[in-house]
């Protein structure tokens, strides 16, 4: 089915909805590298008129990618909860946004409809909203998880500590892992990035997260950002695992780029559930996904960079996680040129996420060769935790040694906090309060030196670790 507009005189015709989708993008350098940008202001003005006028239903009839060949279309299409869909199914996507905007649309009732919202449908809305409108409609979604804590609360904010090493020196880890718990990071998670995806180096730096988190009792998850089959081989070794990592894609065949299907994932989330070592809750995985991944494995199929990126959202959504985040600028300019694009990429992302129900954070990170610097990130975390965003990165300087690329730290979490009266997950809290770091008002203390946590590296070294 074919899609036209008139504007001064000249007829703009688009041959399907996925052309449409593509044209109506906001300009980012993927969607361009890929063929696939409108050619003009005008041209993308006629295509978001269009799509303005396209019912919500269409979606579920016209596909972007055929279901007989994809097996992420097919989870959205069999998946999709058409009870929950009824409420907006005869909306149009310029009525539905005027209606995400309302007071109709509450928490609650964005809650109820999440189930049936697809990816298609998210991304349309969202490429007719100002940056504004992308805040204002994500801070009215809340998407509450937990594992030994409980993230996603109103007026929370919770940190991943990234200790990241070049070498996975253990005495590297546990200093960066110090440096965050002292500035009241790590509710989320602490997750380390390892140099190597190796079996044996893998469980050593999963025992050495369990015996930190054990002695100091301290009320968070740990995780070793490994592949899926990697992590699932630590179980059956006996591994202390308590999230099961993947970056995952929109497409079937940018999953298969990353090595996976969704029977992995399913496999893997299985293994964890097995384990029940959560307290509070039994949300176990953790997936990052990122704007231009499926166009860099050349596995997009002709749909634009940021639907495809909502597309992985509907694979998170099926697998009930704990984490979610897009690492907006990580893949570098080809895909997000400047600052301005990683930062409405990254808005975007999070507000489709949580509108499908997704317990969505965010890396606002940039690489070095791109056209961006720390003060676009200062706004881009800024914009994104009054959007309700449920977590961000805490790593050392805002500058990880060993991905190689610029994110924020843990003093840009406490920035975010103050500055907008947040806190971090309560169970945290308590801990952090009990153990002298922060006093019953949430503000940091000077770190005693009886402190025990001090002995940390010092402990890790006679253990052998």
């Amino acid at each position: 089915m074919s899609y036209s507009a008139r504007i001064e005189g000249t007829i703009h015709t688009f041959a399907s909805l996925r052309e449409l989708m593509a044209k109506a993008t906001p300009l980012r350098s993927g969607d361009c590298l890929a063929g696939l940008a409108a050619a003009s202001g005008e041209e993308r003005v006629a295509a978001q008129m269009c799509l303005a006028d396209v019912p919500l239903a269409r979606f579920l009839e016209e596909q972007l990618i055929p279901y007989e060949e994809d097996e992420v279309t097919r989870l959205i299409v069999d998946t999709h909860d058409k009870d929950a869909f009824a409420p907006v199914s005869e909306m149009t996507v310029g009525m539905f946004r005027d209606w995400l905007l309302s007071d109709a649309a509450d928490g609650a009732v964005l809650k109820k409809i999440a189930p049936g919202i697809t990816p298609e449908m998210a991304a349309a809305v969202s490429k007719l909203m100002r940056l504004q409108d992308l805040i204002y409609v994500a801070s009215k979604c809340r998407v509450v998880v937990g594992f030994r804590d409980t993230i996603g609360l109103p007026g929370t904010l919770a940190v991943r500590i990234q200790p990241n090493h070049p070498t996975d020196d253990a005495r590297g880890i546990a200093a960066s892992t110090l440096d965050g718990l002292f500035y009241g990071s790590g509710d989320a998670v602490i997750g380390i990035n390892p140099a190597t995806d190796n079996l044996k180096n893998v469980c050593v730096l999963l025992d050495m997260l369990d015996n930190l988190r054990q002695r100091y009792d301290i009320p968070t998850q740990s995780c070793v950002l490994t592949h899926v089959t990697t992590t699932i081989q630590a179980i059956e070794k006996g591994a202390p695992v308590d999230l099961v990592f993947q970056s995952i894609a929109g497409t079937e065949g940018a999953n298969k780029s990353f090595g996976i299907n969704l029977a992995m994932l399913r496999e893997g989330r299985e293994a964890a559930l097995s384990l029940n070592r959560g307290t509070v809750g039994n949300n176990v995985m953790y997936f990052e996904t990122g704007q231009g991944s499926a166009l860099s494995a050349n596995a997009h199929r002709g749909v634009d960079q940021q639907t495809c990126e909502a597309r992985a959202y509907a694979v998170a959504r099926e697998f009930k996680p704990l984490l979610v985040n897009t690492v907006v600028g990580f893949i570098g300019p080809e895909y997000l040129y400047d600052g301005k694009q990683i930062a409405r990429a990254g808005l975007e992302d999070h507000f489709c996420g949580k509108l499908m129900g997704v317990p969505m954070g965010v890396d606002v990170c940039y690489t070095n060769h791109a056209e961006a610097d720390q003060d676009d990130m200062d706004a881009l975390l800024t914009l994104l935790c009054t959007a309700g965003c449920n977590y961000i990165m805490g790593v050392p300087g805002a500058d990880d040694i060993m991905l190689n690329y610029q994110s924020t730290s843990y003093h840009d979490a406490l920035y975010a906090r103050r500055l907008l009266g947040l806190k971090p997950a309560p169970e945290f809290e308590a801990w952090l309060e009990k153990n002298g770091i922060c006093d019953s008002r949430g503000r940091l203390k000077p770190v005693s030196p009886r402190n025990p946590m001090l002995h940390m590296s010092r402990e890790l070294e006679r253990a052998g670790v």
